[in-house]
């Protein structure tokens, strides 16, 4: 009996023993590159967003803080022995993105909280940029935002 090498067995034609073409891998990658690309930028906003959420939390804590002061105290820049509020500190992820704290001294009838932001949320939320909450709940932000609505 002899072998023939030549012959082709059924079934295992040319076409059948086929895989993928440098074209369909290629675009496979394109299509996958495009994706990432996209989640990556959606990641990205979305940590901005969080942080800069961190930072309002941390402004209305510090806010119901100065409301107790001034029902302790009636006035909201010292208690009866002269002393100035200090204020809470904030979570620490807060503080590694924004420096929250008075925006100038607190009045007797007044103050204004600010949460400046601070290394890559400085250049990321331009959006928003410093975020503000003064004694009579007014909340505001100093960045490109058409309202203070959409960053609070």
């Amino acid at each position: 009996m002899t072998l023939n090498n030549n012959r082709i067995r059924p079934g295992r034609g040319p076409r059948a023993v086929r895989g993928f073409t440098l074209i369909e891998l290629m675009i496979t990658v394109a299509i996958v590159a495009i994706l990432a690309g996209i989640a990556v930028a959606s990641y990205d906003w979305a940590v901005t967003k969080s942080r800069r959420a961190a930072a309002t939390g941390c402004l209305m804590e510090q806010a119901q803080f100065m409301e107790r002061f001034y029902t302790t105290n009636m006035a909201y820049d010292q208690d009866a022995g002269g002393n100035a509020p200090v204020l809470p500190g904030c979570d620490a992820d807060v503080a590694t993105y924004y420096n929250v704290g008075f925006n100038g001294a607190p009045a007797a009838l007044g103050y204004t909280l600010q949460a400046v932001p601070q290394g890559s949320q400085a250049s990321d939320d331009t959006k928003c940029a410093t975020l503000t909450l003064n004694s009579q709940g007014i909340k505001g932000e100093s960045g490109s935002a058409s309202s203070a609505d959409d960053c609070w």
